[in-house]
């Protein structure tokens, strides 16, 4: 071969390599095998999400950095948006973790969760919810729930029945429970996130990460509230616990909450504590 020949081969090769080594525009098999994973699972944690994107980019040779996840996931989304399909990026509201989630934007009522439900499941879901979201804790015991069995307007269950139910809605992460209290799965908040803001008008987003918030504390003076994970990151770096909006006392102890990305196991948020002006903050 020519030295020309040889200078055009070289060339070539080197664009061939380029080219696979550039963050692709359109969907390689990189991103259909992310997709896949998360199709699968509904839901994972941000460390997952990182895990896959470096493992699937390198398996197909698709160029990879770090902190482009997100711009990795944004190709994916071009193509799954006239769908009526999205991967959202959310917060934890027990601990602050991010997760990615394969939503449904289609989904704007409570009673279109899942088509494999029956009515009187679905109608359990939406009830189910309404003691979730408008309690104060953000969380919803399993006697309260029981006790919806002869409530239904559809078909009455048995109480066995809805404890069935209520493990399904668990399994699917449409709810979260822990030592028989329930309240909202991180996927279900993404999800559902438009409907429970038109449908609970009392319902507020965190004054720290505006996300909706289900649980957390809120200021008795001006009435803003706050993930318990965002409470416990603000207050750490405040010389005393004033609300951030009003600069009132904040009127919680804040002292327990986990902080965001923390290893602990977050505890079940009963009716705040409120602190009296004589305890130390």
């Amino acid at each position: 071969m020519g030295e020309a020949g040889e200078r055009g081969g070289e060339r070539q090769e080197a664009g061939n390599r380029e080219g696979s080594i550039t963050m692709a525009s359109s969907m390689t098999d990189s991103h259909r095998r992310f997709l896949q994973v998360l199709m699968s699972n509904g839901i994972i944690d941000a460390a997952e999400a990182r895990r896959l994107h470096r493992f699937f980019c390198e398996q197909h040779k698709v160029y990879y950095a770090h902190d482009k996840l997100d711009d990795f996931i944004g190709i994916i989304n071009t193509y799954l948006r006239p769908l009526f399909m999205e991967i959202r990026k959310g917060r934890s509201e027990d601990n602050g973790k991010i997760f990615y989630a394969l939503v449904n934007l289609a989904i704007t009522e409570a009673t279109k969760v899942a088509s494999d439900y029956a009515e009187n499941e679905l109608e359990l879901f939406k009830k189910t919810m309404d003691l979730i979201v408008e309690s104060e804790s953000g969380y919803a015991s399993s006697t309260n729930i029981l006790n919806l069995s002869d409530k239904l307007q559809s078909k009455k269950m048995r109480k066995k029945e809805v404890e069935h139910v209520l493990q399904k809605f668990v399994q699917d992460k449409w709810l979260s429970e822990r030592h028989g209290e329930y309240t909202l799965h991180t996927r279900c908040i993404m999800e559902l996130d438009q409907y429970i803001c038109e449908t609970y008008q009392d319902v507020k987003k965190c004054n720290i990460c505006h996300s909706l918030a289900i649980q957390g504390q809120f200021c008795e003076t001006c009435g803003i509230k706050m993930h318990l994970p965002c409470t416990a990151k603000y207050f750490k770096s405040q010389p005393e616990p004033r609300c951030p909006h009003c600069n009132d006392i904040w009127p919680h102890d804040t002292r327990d909450l986990v902080q965001p990305d923390s290893h602990l196991s977050p505890r079940i948020p009963r009716t705040p504590r409120r602190i009296s002006s004589s305890e130390p903050k």
